[in-house]
């Protein structure tokens, strides 16, 4: 560390973390430029170049990648100290906010009200899943050569016929297409991030145990960033364990999307759903751990860790997977949609989203509210 940074203290990090974590609206890219304004820009912390390089590297591990980047700037200025008090600072805000809008969204007679911003913000949430896959792939396209794109295109189309015909097998598709291409990109280095080999199937577990073994694969299983959680938690909580109908698990989405901080927070409406408060703690706990544990581990060697062929290999396979499993989420997400008044909305959110490129998290916001003005009007919601 710096001169410069030795001097910042726990109560700096907690105060500057915090308001992160509170004005994180937006997802990854907002986060990744309220760090570079406050850690690069305004107060020089880290140097340009070292801070491009941890966000290139963040978002070749599994979780998510922007609140990895908060953990790894917090770990620059105190360490261990830093990393646990920047990350949980960071996650905290939206983490209290989602599990209150939960508890409002999931009462057993919640106000008509309710139910209607919950329909119209829902509708919306198809328009979400594609767009996430879209800016997923320049990134992804660059990581193939000319001779490797047909490989590409074939780990797309994998990643969206599993989400649609075998959503239970999708981890496994990811993790093959990822070990796939690292034997085609034969090196003599190592892979060391294929740890996750050890997550199959979980549905024998019950209660909090499979509370805990779909955070676990939320939290170590996100390739791609955040929005891969619709994939691989929507056939679990719907199909598997039955927490969820398929419009409270749009919810859930939604309120991932308007919230801020991680995306990944959206496990805790699940663990909600699922055992209460106490579900939900345990949902998030669970889902950020290994974040943690990849940062503190992983950060005194992000610059190794990013010039493996292996593991570059290796997300370049999985990652373009993940992105066919984000787009092809989309068909089940409208598929849940259950009243005729929605149609329209998804149809305004696309063109809210690809055609004015206006952000997914106004767009929400409007469609909640139509779907409030709507249950006022009389409307079946």
């Amino acid at each position: 560390m710096s001169s410069s940074t030795e001097q910042v203290s726990l109560s700096v990090i907690a105060k500057e973390w915090l308001q992160l974590g509170i004005t994180g609206f937006g997802g990854p890219p907002a986060h990744i430029a309220l760090l570079r304004k406050l850690c690069v820009e305004k107060n020089k912390w880290i140097e340009s170049t070292e801070f491009e390089d941890a966000v290139a590297t963040t978002n070749l591990l599994p979780g998510p990648a922007s609140t990895q980047l908060a953990m790894f700037c917090a770990w620059k200025l105190r360490g261990i100290r830093g990393t646990l008090l920047g990350g949980l600072c960071f996650i905290a805000p939206g983490l209290v906010l989602i599990i209150a809008l939960a508890a409002l969204f999931l009462a057993k007679h919640p106000m008509n009200w309710v139910l209607g911003a919950a329909g119209g913000a829902g509708a919306g949430v198809a328009v979400v899943a594609l767009n996430a896959a879209y800016q997923l792939v320049p990134g992804s396209w660059q990581r193939f050569t000319s001779t490797q794109r047909a490989r590409w295109f074939v780990y797309a189309i994998l990643g969206v016929l599993c989400t649609n015909f075998l959503p239970a097998f999708v981890v496994l598709v990811l993790l093959a297409c990822g070990l796939f291409e690292v034997m085609l990109r034969a090196s003599d280095q190592r892979l060391g991030l294929i740890g996750p080999l050890a997550l199959g199937h979980g549905a024998a577990l019950t209660g909090l145990g499979a509370v805990c073994w779909v955070a676990l694969k939320v939290g170590a299983l996100s390739y791609g960033g955040g929005f891969v959680i619709i994939p691989l938690m929507q056939h679990d909580v719907v199909s598997t364990y039955h927490w969820m109908t398929n419009a409270q698990f749009l919810n859930a989405v939604a309120l991932g999307q308007i919230t801020p901080g991680p995306v990944v927070q959206t496990v805790a409406v699940v663990g909600y759903s699922a055992r209460g408060l106490t579900g939900a703690l345990l949902a998030a706990f669970i889902a950020f751990t290994p974040s943690f544990i990849f940062v503190l581990i992983g950060a005194p060697r992000f610059e190794k860790i990013r010039k493996n062929k292996n593991v570059a290999s290796f997300f370049a396979g999985a990652g373009t997977a993940v992105l066919g499993a984000i787009a092809g989420a989309s068909v089940p997400l409208t598929r849940a949609l259950h009243h005729g008044w929605q149609i329209p909305l998804l149809l305004l959110m696309f063109v809210w989203v690809f055609l004015l490129r206006k952000g997914v998290v106004s767009g929400l916001l409007i469609c909640g509210a139509v779907g409030i003005a709507l249950s006022f009007l009389g409307l079946s919601v």
